[in-house]
């Protein structure tokens, strides 16, 4: 036992000794981020007008009010924010409106969609798979719409095959049926959460140099 208790104590402490590279985990976030977010911004400000009637249209997009009013946030959160993600400045602050931009696309645009971004078409290695097993129904529409996707993947492939250049369509990636459900939105959501409570980071972020400069 004691041998146990020693060996499980020394695996702790190396643990404890990674931690003098914990600035790592908040700069990689702010780092992935930073990409995702000014990358949507940036589409939105290229095709300002598209976005505009987007946000705006209540046949084929969101029907929000004051569309341009909400785009411009929109596309200034992101912009914006993912900068100052990536410089580390002001994170915690920025890491705010970024989440609410999130709670709107999941709720607005994906929540009707489900979880997945992607559809699964095996429901036998389908994430719902243990939920549907304890009876949560929508798990078990999760599953059913799964095996409706694997049908419809089989003929399109089968199509292709037949009367399509299947080789040269596939090799830059298999075809997939998009889903665009809350997945991503949710999965961005809780890396922002986890700035907004951490914050950017030792070392490699402005937000740690100013406080180190300015704040006792």
């Amino acid at each position: 036992m004691n041998g146990l208790v020693t060996f499980a104590n020394r695996i702790h402490d190396f643990l404890n000794a990674t931690k003098k590279w914990d600035f790592l985990a908040p700069f990689l976030l702010r780092l992935f981020l930073s990409v995702v977010f000014i990358s949507a911004g940036w589409n939105k400000l290229a095709s300002f007008d598209s976005t505009v009637a987007w946000f705006g249209n209540p046949d084929w997009g969101l029907g929000l009010p004051f569309p341009a009013v909400m785009a411009f946030l929109a596309t200034g959160a992101e912009l914006a924010g993912g900068v100052f993600l990536l410089l580390g400045l002001a994170t915690r602050y920025f890491a705010v409106p970024l989440m609410v931009t999130m709670l709107v696309a999941a709720l607005s645009v994906h929540w009707d969609n489900g979880w997945f971004a992607i559809a699964p078409s095996n429901p036998a290695t389908s994430m719902a798979q243990p939920l549907a097993a304890v009876g949560i129904p929508a798990a078990q529409q999760s599953l059913e719409n799964s095996v409706e996707v694997g049908k419809r993947l089989t003929a399109a492939k089968g199509l292709l095959r037949e009367h399509g250049q299947y080789g040269w369509l596939t090799e830059k990636g298999n075809f997939v049926i998009l889903n665009n459900g809350i997945e991503f939105a949710a999965t961005y959501f809780i890396m922002l959460l986890v700035l907004f409570f951490q914050g950017a980071g030792r070392f490699l972020s402005l937000d740690y140099w100013i406080a180190r400069r300015f704040r006792q």
